[in-house]
């Protein structure tokens, strides 16, 4: 496991546009998927997007599809993911998470995690 550290959340007002970042600790190793999910109040945590070492391989849930987009930085360990035309039901808390050893949308092939970062957004 690595130690991740999310930033960029906040409030937003809908159609606004936000963007989080996820670092962790360099890495010689870059073979593993990373990816964000998050959490709404009430409910049960749920992907949101993903990325491959490769960078070429992202995929994201229908729900964002269209609005978010993840990039990654391979060799700072970053993850980014552009959050536009947010809505309200985008209000969650986000969590970065990585070393997932294949494209997967479970948080059970993730090992490593961040404390998340809260996205609010007002209608």
């Amino acid at each position: 496991q690595v130690q991740l550290v999310e930033s960029g959340g906040g409030l937003a007002r809908a159609g606004d546009s936000l963007r989080l970042s996820c670092a962790g600790p360099r890495r010689t190793n870059r073979n593993y998927a990373m990816g964000w999910f998050r959490q709404a109040p009430g409910k049960e945590r749920e992907f949101v997007a993903g990325i491959g070492w490769s960078d070429r391989s992202s995929y994201y849930a229908g729900s964002v599809e269209g609005r978010f987009t993840i990039t990654r930085d391979s060799a700072q360990n970053t993850v980014y993911l552009q959050m536009n035309s947010l809505k309200p039901e985008d209000t969650a808390v986000y969590y970065c998470a990585s070393d997932s050893p294949h494209l997967s949308r479970r948080e059970a092939d993730f090992r490593s995690w961040g404390r998340g970062t809260q996205v609010t957004v007002s209608s």
